[in-house]
């Protein structure tokens, strides 16, 4: 169940040059490299004659040479060369797929390349604005995606899969708000006055036994992009009324882009504001986090070995309001794209 009329992360920028990289992207064989002039291309990694991964071929100037039987292909996906015979068929040529560079993200659009709007990538600024620094990187889940984004979305989890980074006792009954504005879905939990996580404490640098006000507001937007404005301040600070500059605010970036039915590749980044002329920050929010992305990893991959095993009842509870709705949203864009191929 996959949103094909989506921009999509493909890529960090820097996993992107002139050797080729191959990856499966919604069921679909991608091969990913930079042009000569430095501006990324993408297309189906999958020679039109047998089948043979482009990615295993040669790139040559602009043109990748399948490695099988030497056919040559363009960034436009046309075949412009057949080593065997001088004509080349009209229907030798592979996809390409529109692909854009922003916020340090290659993406792509694997669905109707006319409704490729570069407008609508959705907004990881943090990533390119001087005021903010951040350290990122790449995970493979083992599941269907939007278990990843049920993750997100839920985070009463924390103080029993992230006790040592990100949870707190408290946590699990912080206040929250669920509201929605058409097709995006914000998440606001505060928990006031109360024991910093350790790893806020550690970031924040606050005393031993000071409380604080925490703040953990996700924000959803379709088809499975999540991006959590987080952080902690001292209690009473006036962080709930909109003054954060006695605290330590964060930005947790995530994008998340289906491999399989089953399997997924997940972008992340931990963006901040503080202590920017401080290299340590950036590489204890890279270690720590991906800490706890990888125990978020580990369940997930759990629980899709026992969803394998057969449907069975289960109970929702009232922290699952935003991934309901999340998956009633994403399950109606792609009812909407079958429909609409259909009537094509």
């Amino acid at each position: 169940m996959f949103v094909r009329n989506a921009w999509y992360v493909a890529a960090w920028d820097h996993e992107i040059g002139r050797d080729m990289r191959r990856r499966i992207l919604l069921n679909e064989p991608v091969v990913l490299y930079r042009r000569e002039d430095g501006k990324p291309a993408a297309l189906e990694d999958r020679c039109c004659h047998r089948q043979a991964p482009l990615s295993m071929g040669k790139l040559k100037g602009d043109i990748v040479e399948c490695p099988y039987h030497g056919l040559q292909f363009d960034p436009s996906g046309a075949c412009v060369r057949v080593p065997s015979q001088e004509r080349i068929p009209p229907s030798a040529k592979v996809r390409s797929y529109p692909v854009i560079e922003k916020n340090h993200w290659i993406w792509i659009w694997l669905g109707e390349p006319a409704q490729a709007d570069p407008a609508l990538i959705e907004d990881f600024h943090w990533m390119d604005d001087p005021g903010w620094g951040f350290g990122g990187s790449y995970l493979h889940v083992e599941a269907n995606y939007l278990l990843l984004v049920e993750n997100l979305l839920d985070t009463t989890h924390l103080p029993f899969l992230h006790p040592g980074t990100l949870g707190t006792d408290a946590f699990a009954k912080s206040e929250f708000e669920v509201t929605r504005e058409g097709d995006r879905i914000k998440v606001a939990r505060w928990l006031m006055d109360k024991p910093p996580a350790p790893f806020h404490k550690q970031m924040g640098g606050f005393p031993d036994g000071m409380n604080v006000d925490r703040w953990q507001i996700a924000h959803f937007g379709p088809p499975s992009f999540v991006k959590l404005d987080v952080g902690s301040a001292p209690a009473g600070a006036g962080a709930r009324q909109g003054d954060r500059s006695k605290g330590m605010n964060m930005w947790n970036l995530n994008a998340i882009t289906p491999e399989t039915e089953k399997t997924a590749h997940y972008f992340y980044a931990q963006a901040y504001n503080f202590k920017l002329d401080q290299r340590w920050i950036s590489d204890l929010v890279k270690a720590q986090v991906t800490r706890a992305f990888l125990e978020d990893m580990a369940m997930i991959k759990a629980q899709q070995i026992n969803m394998d095993l057969g449907p069975v009842p289960v109970v929702n509870l009232g922290q699952d309001k935003a991934w309901v709705a999340m998956r009633q949203i994403v399950a109606r864009l792609v009812s909407e794209e079958t429909g609409q191929a259909k009537a094509a």
